[in-house]
């Protein structure tokens, strides 16, 4: 075909399949692993902190097992928080030992005010939270009640989502989970008149307790 009587359409379709075809190197391959800003490079606490408050999280760190529980305290009585769930036999093990009152089954999940749970990793470029099913919570702990606690440590903190998905391989192996999600921010819509509703579809309020195991 003379390429004179071809239409522009196809001239275009003919540069794209050409360019298809020709196998370049990606421009920007160490994108996720380059520090967020040019001029800045900060530490991954600080990082995920600033993230997570701007998408309406809040964010307590903790420099021991001990600030951990007395900001829970300070947090329930400022929220009148009655029943407190947790399913996790590490979260039941690190509050027992404090005396600290959680309700450790199911039955309650209709009337509890919170959920504690654990979670793979924190994401610090976006202030996001890794979950799996990987573990006794599972997936209705961190949806159903109306608070969310999530208690990490400082060591499972990542850069970016690739990270964090590592960190879950290694940790399970051939037991991969068959359910990552990844929290940004509490439950949120504005399907409703473009007006904007926390907790729709999840919790109304989500907080992370970050205890310091670096040093």
């Amino acid at each position: 075909m003379n390429i004179r009587n071809t239409t522009a359409k196809e001239r275009m379709l003919k540069k794209i399949r050409q360019a298809l075809l020709q196998k370049r190197d990606n421009p920007h391959s160490d994108f996720e692993d380059s520090p967020l800003y040019k001029d800045e490079e900060e530490p991954l606490d600080v990082t995920f902190a600033r993230e997570f408050t701007q998408i309406a999280g809040n964010f307590v760190y903790c420099d021991g097992e001990i600030s951990l529980i007395e900001n829970l305290i300070l947090l329930a009585e400022k929220l009148q928080i009655k029943k407190i769930l947790a399913w996790e036999p590490s979260i039941q093990k690190l509050l027992g030992q404090y005396g600290f009152p959680i309700y450790t089954t199911d039955q309650q999940l209709d009337a509890a005010d919170a959920g504690i749970t654990t979670c793979e990793a924190l994401i610090a470029r976006n202030g996001s939270i890794m979950l799996s099913n990987g573990n006794e919570a599972g997936r209705r702990l961190s949806i159903y009640p109306p608070i969310h606690i999530v208690v990490a440590k400082a060591s499972q903190l990542v850069m970016d989502i690739k990270h964090g998905l590592q960190r879950i391989k290694e940790k399970y192996g051939d037991k991969f989970p068959s359910m990552i999600s990844t929290i940004t921010g509490p439950s949120r819509t504005a399907d409703v008149e473009k007006m904007l509703e926390l907790g729709a579809h999840g919790p109304k309020e989500l907080y992370v307790f970050l205890i310091e195991d670096r040093f």
